[in-house]
């Protein structure tokens, strides 16, 4: 995969073609405010900087995808999650515009062994925009992350676009709980892969990374709104699945003088939002399945999917729309391939509204 620099870092860069029809461009961006038709996520920024003056509809916008959580197995493109994250490229793929990059949400192999990670690579170098990595615990603890690093390059990185501050975390990490069992590389891997993992450690980000984030930051106005991606979601939800991050609440500090902070999180599967202080949070769905809700501990703000029917492979798995406004507030739509949308709007988060549900275009 072919690689330039931008910024501070940046992965891979495709060039833009391919498209949808006109009608399906004007019922969508008349609808939303901005164009998206994709398995994933289209995020339009527009963002007014530290003089918070009026901006007019378009100016600074763009757009971003997502796909995430394609769990891959070593058993070729007919495999089912393989075809999954097929059909997420070639939606990406079939914006018109073009987004201005995709986000790699996590977890792009199952068992971190290098077939999967290069069965993935090979698919996802398919995209047409530049594309940007986050690492999964699927993705590291196989081999503590060497595959993947050699692929995609460092887990943690931040760069700015078009007036905001994107950083994307490594939020899998965990104290050393294998060496002293003498645990095999494939047994490490199989503990974390499970959704209970009772001689498993919590995610943390970590000391060294917190202390990278304070950095980054530092140089950052506090005017700008800043876009965090991290696997797992920088809040506690639910222990017992890893649904959680043990440090969350000292990354939330280093976060809180911002004005505006957003955090796109994976790992969870299923349409989640949350808002703690001035940082709101939300999920991103799965190519792969989605994980039922948790029996305590789900948000507030969330508006629960149905269960969905296990015999309709893309049923609970989709996409979604994330605007940012001028302000630097966010609205996400859930696109979901078999379902209605499900819309949350800035207004609702910030006065713990939570989801206006079934909205469709």
């Amino acid at each position: 995969m072919s690689t330039k620099k931008e910024g501070k870092h940046k992965q891979s860069l495709y060039p833009s073609s391919a498209g949808i029809s006109r009608r399906e461009f004007l019922k969508t961006a008349l609808a939303t405010g901005v164009l998206a038709t994709g398995a994933g996520c289209a995020i339009r920024v527009s963002t007014s900087g530290a003089q918070q003056v009026e901006i007019k509809q378009g100016t600074n916008g763009f757009t971003i995808a997502y796909i995430s959580d394609s769990h891959l197995l070593a058993r070729g493109k007919e495999h089912r999650f393989a075809k999954a994250l097929i059909k997420a490229v070639e939606d990406v793929n079939n914006l018109k515009p073009q987004p201005d990059f995709v986000l790699y949400g996590g977890d792009l192999a199952q068992l971190g062994l290098r077939e999967e990670l290069s069965l993935g690579k090979d698919i996802i170098a398919e995209l047409k925009p530049k594309l940007y990595m986050m690492v999964g615990e699927h993705d590291w603890y196989f081999d503590m992350g060497e595959v993947w690093k050699e692929f995609f390059g460092k887990p943690t990185y931040s760069f700015d676009h078009k007036g905001v501050h994107f950083i994307v975390l490594n939020s899998v990490v965990v104290e050393d709980y294998w060496s002293e069992a003498k645990m095999t590389p494939m047994e490490r891997m199989l503990f974390m892969a499970q959704l209970d993992n009772p001689k498993g450690r919590p995610f943390t980000v970590g000391e060294e990374q917190r202390k990278w984030l304070s950095d980054d930051l530092s140089a950052v106005s506090k005017d700008t709104p800043i876009v965090i991606f991290s696997h797992s979601p920088l809040y506690k939800y639910y222990k017992a699945w890893n649904f959680w991050t043990d440090d969350a609440e000292d990354v939330q500090k280093l976060l809180a003088p911002f004005k505006t902070v957003t955090v796109i999180h994976g790992h969870t599967h299923q349409v989640l939002t949350n808002k703690v202080g001035n940082i709101a949070f939300h999920g991103m769905l799965s190519t792969a399945w989605p994980w039922p809700y948790a029996p305590e501990g789900i948000p507030k703000l969330t508006m629960q999917m149905d269960r969905p029917d296990p015999f309709n492979q893309f049923d609970g798995m989709g996409w979604g729309i994330i605007d940012t406004l001028p302000n630097g507030h966010v609205n996400k739509t859930y696109k979901l391939w078999e379902r209605n949308p499900m819309f949350v709007s800035h207004e609702k988060v910030s006065t713990g509204g939570g989801f206006v549900s079934g909205h469709s275009y």
